[in-house]
């Protein structure tokens, strides 16, 4: 996959913009990884569905979305 990895994000989360939330000022965190490939990376724990997309033939784009806001710290 060609491309600095905010333009593939910026495209990515404007397509989302309507389907998966209404306003893109709800976004709180976005964290990016790009791995080319025959990089080896090491996952403390993965799911089932990112385990796949890990496996697939590349170009792969894994995007989780939730309401998981337990990351947040008291001020």
């Amino acid at each position: 996959m060609d491309g600095d990895v905010d333009n593939i994000v910026r495209l990515i989360l404007d397509g989302m913009l309507g389907a998966v939330y209404r306003s893109d000022r709800v976004i709180e965190r976005v964290i990016v990884q790009k791995i080319e490939p025959g990089t080896v990376v090491q996952f403390a724990s993965m799911t089932e569905t990112l385990e796949e997309a890990l496996g697939a033939e590349p170009p792969v784009v894994y995007i989780r979305v939730d309401d998981d806001l337990s990351w947040r710290t008291a001020a």
